[in-house]
């Protein structure tokens, strides 16, 4: 099985009133294609940190971040876009959907961002909701849709590159318990049936025992699996 990400001796400092801290200290991890990993810790361990860098949303002080074999830290900030763009989905613990477009609008606009027709990214969009078991919420707006829902509008928002690698935070924190075992049985067809590689920040103990690996971070470390 190939390597989708590596990490190693990942560090990110930020600074408050008290002087620089750590967030994350020597940080490394890998994940194989394919795979479902659940990152496990206590609010502020770093697991929203570590997620922002791997996804290029943020940048590390030290360390090397490899997605698909290219070095995140390398790469200049237009060149860093087009590839989180491109290669990277990210759902959020708030789904972020905006709130005039319906949910086909929401799903098509990775596919805007990168100049593809409109009948296209509709036609791309209705694959992932049907998929998502929403074929009859294409037209509803995310105001008129349940929080699993609005959850499953990100998360075919998400795949819509073909995603490489899909980062989820606190995916089921703002789910009831049947919607977020819901969207777990989701997550896990899309592992089975796309090969969708997953990494999953969590609390949540059923998502943490479903998924294939957990790993654990505390203090900026990730100290066991």
């Amino acid at each position: 099985m190939s390597e989708m990400l590596n990490i190693s001796n990942l560090r990110k400092t930020f600074v408050d009133d008290s002087g620089p801290f750590d967030v994350l200290k020597n940080a490394s991890l890998s994940i194989d294609k394919g795979e479902m990993v659940a990152l496990v810790g206590q609010s502020g361990a770093g697991k929203t940190t570590l997620l922002q860098i791997i996804g290029g949303l943020d940048r590390s002080n030290e360390g090397k971040i490899v997605v698909e074999g290219r070095e995140l830290n390398s790469m200049s900030p237009a060149e860093l876009a087009e590839f989180r763009c491109r290669r990277l989905g990210f759902v959020f613990q708030f789904h972020h959907l905006l709130p005039d477009f319906t949910a086909i609008e929401n799903v098509c606009i990775p596919g805007m961002i990168a100049g593809a027709k409109r009948s296209e990214c509709d036609k791309r969009a209705k694959e992932l909701l049907d998929i998502m078991g929403l074929s009859h919420r294409f037209t509803h707006f995310p105001s008129e849709l349940s929080g699993g829902e609005r959850q499953r509008v990100a998360l075919a928002r998400a795949l819509y590159n073909n995603t490489a690698l899909v980062l989820a935070d606190e995916p089921t924190g703002n789910l009831d318990s049947g919607n977020s075992l819901a969207l777990i049985e989701l997550f896990k067809k899309l592992n089975k049936e796309l090969s969708q590689t997953f990494l999953v920040a969590t609390h949540n103990e059923h998502f943490t025992s479903r998924l294939g690996r957990a790993v654990f971070i505390e203090d900026g470390l990730i100290k066991q699996e």
